[in-house]
């Protein structure tokens, strides 16, 4: 039986396929720049749905912002150690930025329970904490990004740039569109389609963007 082995090749030809269904299947698609194709390229290869193709949304700038917080050091906080377990850090090694997931903390444990709110929006008041740019990075939890959106409201968060990708059923669509509608550097899959590994795609595009710069360099 013949197939590819080499795990290269494998990526390789899969952004081939990719390259060539968009130009056979959507003709008259353009890409804003180079960055934000390789995102959706990536969001492509990672869920095998072209959809993205018109349901990521790059707001103020967002791919470029989280690209600027990333090289300068600063902070990625994702929602689930799913995402946080598919971004490469090998890259944000050398950056010097770091990731973050409070989920699984005892302390949101408890805040969680003495307010009555989910573990994920208690890990965002633990997450506002950190010193320095942060980027939040959703891809599971709706709560994550109202709770987001409200504490930058109450003065009590700074964040630079949020990727929104929740997917699901009951407030998946409509925190997207929320985030989509805020004044703040983001990227954001509209609708209901999104989840953890496509926010690690996401990441991982941007950071194989600065590599690749680093070396062309």
């Amino acid at each position: 039986m013949a197939y590819i082995k080499k795990p290269e090749r494998i990526t390789d030809r899969s952004f081939e396929i990719i390259d060539a269904e968009i130009k056979r299947d959507f003709p008259d698609f353009q890409f804003q720049n180079d960055l934000e194709e390789r995102i959706i390229k990536r969001a492509i290869h990672t869920s095998a749905d072209f959809d993205y193709l018109r349901n990521l949304v790059f707001d103020r700038q967002g791919a470029q912002v989280v690209q600027e917080v990333i090289r300068s050091g600063g902070h990625l906080i994702t929602d689930t150690t799913m995402a946080q377990s598919g971004i490469n850090k090998r890259i944000l090694k050398e950056l010097g930025t770091e990731t973050h997931c409070f989920i699984r903390d005892p302390r949101a444990y408890q805040i969680a329970e003495d307010k009555g709110i989910t573990r994920s929006m208690a890990a965002i008041e633990l997450a506002a904490q950190l010193e320095g740019p942060k980027v939040f990075v959703v891809g599971n939890a709706p709560t994550a990004i109202y709770k987001i959106l409200e504490m930058i409201d109450a003065g009590r968060l700074q964040a630079e740039a949020v990727v929104g990708v929740p997917v699901g059923f009951v407030g998946a669509a409509e925190s997207k569109q929320a985030l989509h509608d805020y004044p703040i550097p983001s990227i954001a899959a509209l609708g209901r389609k999104g989840g953890s590994n496509v926010a690690a795609a996401i990441i991982n595009a941007i950071q194989y963007d600065i590599k690749d710069t680093i070396y062309q360099n």
